[in-house]
């Protein structure tokens, strides 16, 4: 049964937002996971990858953080990659608690470890991973865990329309999260839901683009909600392209981990000619920005559609092993991965920016927290490093749990709360407005804020932005929002932000490449570009 009141209302039910629910729900916390569609539709499920953490007796917590350091390309914040690879191993054990079954290896005296893969930007194998499914692994297990629980209330096909705050007592100018107004997809009615915590684990904002590994859910839905309560957004131009995702016309959106990669396989024109060693040392294993970009460039120069992508000098039994997942896949457009080349392209893969949060995941609204992708912590910097992700999600949970559970028996229950006001609203007729408008936002971000940019490119893309933006405040104001509508309408607010943290870099730097300034700023110290809401009360 789902009730209005709840001591912490979690959205998003992925990596992020389930290892919260779990440990407070453990401390006696009553929580809800409100999840927009169903429980596993979110990026973790698909994460194929792994998580990094220092496991091998040759690697060391500082080679994690200077690995990540260097791929941040001088944002990263030193002691936020401190924090999170410390918890590392730690993160790992929790999960192996909660039944999350690693891939393991056989080591000489017959014992088993768990097996460590390499990604780009590594300079050890440090990935604990699940074969090529980790993601799926985590989410199963997580989502097992939470069903079993009796202190957490799981809402699919819930997604949030608008967070709800309050002055805070005491605090003239200060506000605090109260509650949020829901949409329950199933009934198409708004519920008012009510609770003295919001965490907000909502994912990225990939969606924004054409071309995207992530599933239909990375919409940014949470960072436009804090964006409109006030909360201040950070590093939106560093979004990251993963340079290999499978280039078929039915494949859809299906990422080719970079752990092909890591374990040998090598990127390779259409006439198997090598190409990587003439952008960078580390060759396939370089960070993500100069991979993508390389291949942007290779694709561009030669008008080609797409490279190439060679594990198959490798034996037979040892892809399969490895990557079951992507073998079976690729076989269903009758590519033997085994026997033949992978023809990939770069597509949206990662949100390096998001929510500016502290150490604690806290935002700059009371009482309301970021986890996850959402959140722009400082970890990633200019460019996210290959398995961070899952990590932050695992170390920002419970940094936020130890927050709240230190904070909840001094926060008042919230204060009696208005219902959603439907009276001067009804149902469109005219749906197809929002088809029509997802589709010129991704097709124009696609076109001019992607993988290389430039400043003509990104005042075209923000002329186009505040027409659509006008259009879309029209349409919300005038029907009964459903799930499409409330996608769209943060897809723009998301658009707008990317593409100002982007016109505010006279740079280029990590994953955000602009043609007339093409060069690294070394002149000043790094900066992250901050944007400010109106209603912004510190």
């Amino acid at each position: 049964m789902i009730s209005d009141n709840y001591d912490v209302l979690i959205a998003g039910s992925g990596a992020a937002g389930l290892s919260l629910a779990l440990k407070l729900a453990s401390r006696s916390v009553n929580v809800a996971v409100l999840s927009k569609f169903a429980l596993s539709e979110g990026s973790t499920f698909y994460a194929q990858g792994g998580i990094s953490a220092v496991f091998d007796a040759n690697d060391s917590l500082e080679s994690h953080i200077e690995d990540t350091l260097i791929a941040g390309a001088g944002l990263c914040n030193p002691e936020i990659v401190k924090l999170a690879v410390n918890y590392g191993k730690n993160s790992i054990n929790w999960l192996l608690d909660q039944g999350v079954e690693f891939t393991q290896e056989t080591v000489a005296n017959g014992e088993t470890k768990l097996h460590l893969t390499r990604e780009g930007g590594h300079s050890h194998r440090r990935v604990v991973h699940a074969a090529d499914a980790t993601g799926k692994a985590v989410s199963l297990s997580l989502i097992d865990r939470a069903k079993e629980h009796p202190n957490i209330t799981l809402c699919e096909f819930h997604n949030v329309v608008e967070l709800i705050t309050s002055k805070q007592g005491g605090k003239p100018s200060a506000t605090r999260a109260i509650g949020a107004y829901v949409l329950d997809s199933k009934h198409q009615r708004v519920k008012t839901m009510s609770a003295r915590v919001i965490a907000l684990a909502t994912g990225g904002a990939n969606k924004v683009y054409l071309y995207s590994t992530n599933p239909q859910s990375s919409t940014g839905d949470g960072i436009a909600l804090a964006w409109r309560a006030g909360c201040r957004v950070s590093n939106m131009e560093f979004m990251q392209f993963h340079p290999t995702c499978l280039f078929h016309p039915n494949a859809g959106s299906f990422l080719i981990s970079e752990a092909v990669r890591g374990e040998g396989g090598k990127l390779v024109l259409p006439d198997g000619s090598p190409f990587m060693q003439g952008y960078d040392d580390r060759a396939e294993l370089a960070p993500r920005d100069i991979v993508a970009r390389a291949i942007d460039h290779e694709i561009k120069k030669r008008g080609i559609d797409c490279v190439y992508l060679d594990i198959s000098h490798k034996p037979k039994a040892f892809i399969i092993e490895h990557f079951p997942t992507i073998y079976r896949h690729c076989l269903k457009f009758d590519i033997d991965i085994t026997q033949q080349p992978i023809p990939v392209v770069p597509a949206a893969h990662y949100t390096c920016g998001g929510v500016v949060t502290d150490s604690h995941a806290r935002t700059d609204i009371a009482n309301l927290y970021a986890i996850g992708e959402v959140a722009s912590t400082g970890l990633h910097g200019a460019n996210r490093m290959a398995s961070n992700s899952l990590l932050e999600c695992l170390v920002f949970a419970s940094r936020a749990c130890e927050a709240i559970l230190k904070d909840l028996a001094e926060i008042p229950l919230p204060p009696g709360i208005r219902d959603w006001d439907e009276s001067k609203v009804s149902d469109s007729d005219e749906e197809v407005v929002v088809s029509h408008n997802w589709s010129e936002l991704r097709h124009f971000m696609w076109d001019y804020v992607g993988i290389v940019r430039s400043d003509k490119r990104l005042y075209r893309a923000m002329n186009r932005v505040e027409l659509l933006k006008r259009e879309i405040a029209e349409y919300y104001g005038n029907f009964r929002v459903t799930s499409d509508l409330l996608e769209l309408r943060n897809l723009v607010i998301v658009a707008e932000l990317i593409i100002r943290c982007a016109m505010s870099r006279k740079e280029s730097r990590g994953l955000h490449f602009n043609l007339d300034y093409p060069n690294q700023n070394n002149s000043i110290p790094p900066q992250n570009s901050i944007l400010i809401p109106d209603n912004y009360n510190p």
